[in-house]
């Protein structure tokens, strides 16, 4: 391990709920990236289901409502 996260884990310990979560997130994306593996939190898998439910019951956009989201919100 290099010296600055050794040296950054005691005060890690002090850091608010929030913030240490944001840095386990960041640290899960680097594992992710490293493994080719992606493992998702229990609010991503409970949004995944929630849209899944809506597909089952008919609940999606139509094509034409996609392309004019994507029109008003298109950055390029």
């Amino acid at each position: 391990m290099i010296e600055t996260l050794k040296t950054m884990l005691p005060a890690i310990e002090s850091w608010p709920a929030e913030d240490q979560r944001e840095l386990a997130e960041a640290a899960r994306d680097i594992e992710a990236r490293r493994l080719g593996v992606y493992r998702a939190t229990a609010e991503e898998l409970e949004g995944i289901g929630a849209g899944l439910a809506d597909l089952r019951q008919g609940r999606i956009a139509s094509p034409e409502s996609v392309a004019a989201m994507r029109a008003r919100h298109r950055t390029v």
